[in-house]
């Protein structure tokens, strides 16, 4: 019998609620499995594998891993690297497999979002190249929900809980002084070129009166003269106005509201805040306003997080352990709606060619005329994918998180 072989597994990109839960996912179906021998987790994503910083997961008690699903943030630390071009740049791609093969390694898992899937596609293709025995599966992450061919992100449901929710509670304070006090308040979220995030804010209202009155989305072309004009009228008619933008919003030219000048590691425009953009038009319009930017709160709120979203986080990274062991490689596991009333959903699967570097964004049937509110078809969407309430323990107070030894695996490689 082959001896058995270890798993390398990392998280990439801006974490979330439950990118944890995909993890535990991962770690408890290797530990089932007769062909892995550990998961060995990579410290700050594919830079534990470069500079051959792995975690012996092993070393961790079960019901440590089992916390994982509660627990925010990146157990094991995230990056936002990009590899470079194998036929340009051979170097990483050479200490990869070096320290796969120092290491014992024939699994590679991946969790993040579009470009750290280009990434696991890369060495994918490497791995055949050099015929080297590396099953490669990418796993589904990003609150962006702007994967192309899933249903919907793992990450996602979760910032829509919480945004939907903030929507609510915001709206209700802001109503409440509207009389003598503040009139407007703009609650900026994330979303560079796809809406979801904001969009999903629609779920926090039934009535036509109900915040959020306007809704700024990257997909519309943002235009000053009207939405002032949009303000104006809900403030005259409503008396107050809460308005949710995604940090992408951009002009007909092209160009981000908040554009800071700079660029992150994987090209990305730095986004320098569009709440208090909006909050400076408004306030020459003569209307008191607050502004807020939800930024990392969005993101890391697991005691908020949809049930819905969890499981499927979890699901995801048992469904990729389960393909690798099946011989499978160079795919990524895909969410599949399978109904809407009442809300069902299984797991299939993609090619990484097919994934890397796509953005799904919102469909123009989302969207309503005026680009400023999500349609009935946008809200039956949205709405099955927060549902549930995943209820965590608490320890003095405060969320009882895992606290990971992350216990080091001896190096035995040059430093790279």
């Amino acid at each position: 019998m082959a001896a058995k072989k270890n798993a390398f597994y990392a998280q990439s990109g801006g974490v979330t609620s439950v990118i944890n839960a995909s993890a535990c996912g991962v770690i408890e179906t290797a530990n089932k499995s007769y062909k892995i021998n550990k998961v060995l987790a990579g410290k700050n994503g594919i830079l534990g594998a470069l500079n051959e910083e792995l975690i012996d997961t092993s070393r961790e008690s079960k019901s440590t891993i089992a916390k994982l699903k509660q627990t925010p943030g990146g157990a094991f630390g995230s990056c936002r690297f990009k590899l470079q071009d194998p036929i340009k740049q051979k170097k990483e791609y050479e200490r990869l497999f070096e320290v796969f093969e120092a290491h014992n390694i024939g699994f590679f898992f991946y969790n993040g979002g579009g470009d750290s899937q280009d990434t696991t596609f890369k060495i994918s293709e490497m791995a055949k190249k050099l015929n080297f025995p590396l099953q490669c599966i990418g796993i589904p992450k990003t609150v962006d929900n702007d994967l192309p061919f899933t249903d919907c992100s793992p990450g996602f449901g979760s910032v829509a809980k919480y945004v939907a929710t903030s929507t609510l509670e915001a709206g209700l304070d802001v109503k409440s002084m509207s009389e003598t006090s503040t009139k407007v308040f703009v609650l900026e979220v994330m979303g560079r070129h796809a809406g979801w995030i904001a969009a999903s804010s629609c779920l926090a209202s039934n009535e036509m009166e109900d915040p959020p009155h306007i809704i700024l989305l990257p997909e519309v072309a943002f235009e000053k003269n009207k939405f002032k004009a949009a303000v104006k009228n809900t403030v005259k008619r409503y008396g107050y106005c809460v308005i949710v933008a995604s940090e992408g919003v951009r002009d007909k030219k092209g160009k981000f509201l908040a554009d800071a000048g700079s660029v992150d590691a994987f090209g990305h425009k730095q986004l320098g805040g569009v709440a208090p953009f909006l909050a400076e038009m408004i306030t020459k319009l003569g209307l008191k306003n607050h502004w807020a930017v939800a930024d990392y709160l969005q993101r890391s709120a697991r005691h908020i997080a949809s049930k819905t979203d969890l499981d499927q986080a979890y699901a995801v990274g048992k469904y990729a352990v389960q393909l690798a062991l099946a011989g499978k490689t160079g795919l990524m596991p895909t969410i599949r709606r399978v109904s809407e009333n009442p809300y069902k959903w299984t797991l299939s699967e993609v090619s990484l060619k097919n994934v890397a570097n796509v953005e799904k964004k919102m469909p123009a049937a989302y969207i309503s005329k005026d680009g400023f509110k999500i349609t009935n078809v946008g809200r039956r969407y949205l709405r099955p994918l927060i549902q549930g309430e995943s209820t965590i323990k608490y320890h003095h107070g405060i969320p009882d998180i895992a606290r990971l030894k992350n216990i080091p695996v001896q190096k035995q490689l040059r430093s790279f």
